[in-house]
């Protein structure tokens, strides 16, 4: 992986749109079916809207039917951070962007085979580099 990203939250402000600073940095979630990438189907490397990690092969990427885009593994496992969100009353394991620390969704352990893992991500911490 690359060299740790760090802004001051002015930059980050300036750099991403309101929906993407406030995912990415606030961790607030988009509501579900509507992000530009729940109901994709196209080929290619999702990368973090913030540092351009790449996160996800768009081969692992599956309809979970919960309205984010969900993907069973990650490109490499050192690309993400995973730890405990107790916020909303309940715990979950939040997912970060390794490289810049980004709010990118959750993860649950509700997936497909081989992995048995959701990576829910919301479509606002996404790009997507196409085949």
């Amino acid at each position: 992986m690359d060299k740790k990203v760090y802004k001051k939250d002015t930059a980050w402000r300036a750099e991403l749109s309101s929906e993407q600073y406030d995912v990415c940095r606030q961790a607030a979630t988009e509501p579900a079916f509507t992000g530009v990438y729940w109901d994709c189907n196209d080929s290619g490397l999702y990368r973090c809207v913030c540092c351009s990690n790449a996160l996800f092969h768009s081969d692992t990427k599956y309809d979970s039917g919960s309205g984010w885009p969900s993907f069973w593994q990650s490109c490499e496992p050192d690309r993400l951070t995973v730890k405990t969100d107790v916020s909303h009353g309940m715990q979950r394991d939040e997912v970060l962007c390794a490289r810049c620390d980004a709010h990118l969704g959750h993860v649950f352990k509700d997936g497909p085979k081989p992995t048995g893992l959701r990576y829910c991500i919301n479509s606002a911490a996404l790009t997507l580099d196409q085949k």
